[in-house]
């Protein structure tokens, strides 16, 4: 009995002593991990299971992995699953190969990134538009009003449903800095926000603060597709609907031009790649977020961002119309608990 003990306290001191190297080793790569690579780690050892298990309270504690000015935690009381899994961009992009399967990003290392991590693509701002090989933009020190050239607004919109306005922002061209008034939505998320997850609606995106009517809450982030990689991918996505219960984050958005006559198709896709914006549900009455196309001077692609149309209360759930109701015998059900609820979700015929 006394040879065992000993022989327990020799590898526990021994665990311990591999333990300053090891959690190092551990802080370098368990963080690039899938969760269920992590839940393989984590059965191997003692030390790995709590390595692994810091690194899931730390991704549950920021969905947005230090990349926005403020954490945004997911909060869990109808299950176990401490957080979704995706990888996060601040804003909409274009990727390039290697196909987005491939891609990895670091989530939950102790450490806070000091800017995005990159992926092999490029943000939409940094597509830009040129003439004479010069970047358009306004070359004011602050921009006010009339008085600039990219300040304005109007315009319709839409999304599968219609986008309800357009607006125009300063860009990547411009003269002015990142607090110009005119970059109202280039800031990322300065509003408190947080994900509960719901037992029939899933993950769902809450205020975790008043937010006064009109305020920037988040830009609709993803991946930039073609209307051909929409089609083939929603098509993967009504497959495992059926056979998985699969949901996914494609939005289609169609900006309609002054003439009425053509209209520009934008695809944005946050299932595997996005931000916040992919945990906001529809409401049937319409929800407390206006849905706004932002064009930002001298960038080709417009932004889909989201501000409140009303005063919303802290621990209110954010949401808005995902479009026009199509009954559809293989639709999803409708959880919204609107008065008007039609009981099925809107779906877009790609």
């Amino acid at each position: 009995m006394a040879s065992c003990k000993r022989r327990q306290q020799v590898g526990e001191e021994a665990e311990a002593a591999d333990d300053g190297p090891f959690s190092r080793c551990a802080e370098l790569i368990l963080p690039w991990l899938t969760p269920r690579e992590l839940a393989a780690v984590a059965m191997t050892s003692a030390s790995l299971r709590r390595a692994s298990r810091s690194v899931a309270l730390r991704r549950a504690s920021d969905a947005a992995r230090g990349l926005e000015p403020l954490p945004v935690p997911f909060l869990n009381a109808v299950e176990s699953l401490p957080y979704a899994y995706f990888l996060y961009t601040p804003s909409s992009l274009v990727l390039s190969p290697p196909h987005d399967a491939l891609l990895r990003q670091p989530w939950g290392s102790s450490r806070t990134p000091a800017r995005p991590a990159a992926f092999p693509g490029r943000p939409s701002c940094e597509a830009v538009d040129m003439v004479g090989g010069v970047v358009l933009g306004c070359d004011c020190e602050r921009c006010e009003g009339d008085d600039c050239a990219c300040w304005g607004g109007g315009g319709g919109g839409g999304q599968g449903e219609e986008a309800e306005v357009v607006v125009s922002e300063c860009g990547p061209g411009c003269g002015c800095g990142p607090e110009c008034g005119n970059r109202a939505s280039q800031r990322g998320v300065e509003v408190r926000l947080k994900i509960v997850r719901d037992e029939k609606k899933g993950w769902c995106l809450f205020a975790d603060q008043a937010i006064e009517k009109g305020r920037f809450v988040c830009e609709y982030a993803g991946e930039f597709l073609t209307t051909k990689e929409a089609r083939v991918r929603q098509k993967e996505y009504d497959e495992l609907a059926l056979s998985q219960g699969f949901s996914s984050a494609l939005l289609v958005v169609r900006e309609h031009l002054p003439s009425g006559k053509a209209c520009l198709r934008i695809n944005i896709d946050a299932t595997k790649v996005g931000n916040v914006g992919r945990f906001i549900n529809h409401s049937c009455d319409g929800g407390n977020l206006s849905t706004v196309l932002v064009r930002s001077t001298g960038a080709l692609l417009p932004r889909l961002c989201f501000f409140a149309s009303k005063d919303i209360r802290e621990g209110e759930e954010l949401s808005f119309s995902y479009g026009e109701i199509r009954l559809r015998s293989n639709g999803l059900q409708c959880y919204c608990g609107a008065s008007n609820c039609f009981g099925i979700l809107p779906s877009e015929l790609t």
